[in-house]
């Protein structure tokens, strides 16, 4: 594997990975090496190599298994087409999405702890705001973020049908990145966290449905024209 140099040095890392798991370096259901011995062999650090790992799980290409590593879970994933899904199907998704969110909020209101709110704020924080060109990166730190949510509910089924899930949640952040849909801001995504941190679950129950009305509006209006 050949060392890699900037720019964009996780999308780098993204392809590079991928194209040894094409070429069959790693097939179907073995495990990767370390993060370490990645970083090694990439020439990068070890939070770029965390970085595409991330990346590859929300685009169904490597699996993560806790207390055990990383696998690998499809040479090609399973991205669907935005440009051909219809748009009511969208919708569904970002329905079920919110019934997950919106659920995970409230448990989290009432079952954080202060270092699960700092935790949330450092995934906002490296989130930021979206670049054009790094669009896998970014779909991927705004998935860590809301996985990390579904997390602070401490509820082990959410977080399973949450995990189980995460490629078609990954499309729906996706799909806000287009031209259709408003992407949720900075803004939104941290009164989720505030309301989350006052302890009351109605709060973060209607921060979460106000976070994701904008998008269900627009995609009413499509629907309609």
């Amino acid at each position: 594997m050949r060392a890699l140099r900037r720019p964009s040095l996780a999308e780098a890392a993204v392809q590079a990975i991928h194209g040894e798991i094409l070429a069959q370096r790693w097939s179907t259901g073995q495990k990767l090496p370390n993060e370490a011995a990645l970083s090694a062999a990439l020439s990068v650090s070890r939070g770029t190599v965390r970085e595409a790992v991330r990346v590859l799980v929300s685009q169904g290409i490597l699996e993560t298994r806790q207390g055990s590593g990383t696998y690998v879970l499809s040479t090609s994933g399973t991205n669907f087409s935005l440009g051909t899904a219809k748009r009511a199907g969208l919708r569904e998704q970002f329905e079920a999405r919110l019934a997950l969110d919106v659920e995970a909020a409230r448990l989290a209101a009432l079952r954080c702890f202060p270092a699960d709110i700092d935790r949330l704020r450092a995934l906002l924080a490296e989130r930021g705001n979206y670049v054009a060109g790094e669009k896998a990166v970014f779909v991927a730190r705004d998935l860590a973020f809301h996985q990390a949510v579904i997390a602070m509910s401490r509820n082990n089924v959410l977080i399973s049908l949450y995990e189980f899930s995460s490629r078609l949640i990954a499309e729906t952040i996706e799909a806000t990145l287009e031209e259709d849909l408003p992407e949720p801001d900075m803004a939104a995504h941290r009164a989720i966290v505030d309301a989350i941190e006052s302890g009351d679950p109605d709060c973060a129950d209607a921060a979460v449905r106000r976070f994701m009305a904008p998008v269900l509006a627009a995609l009413d209006g499509m629907l309609m024209s």
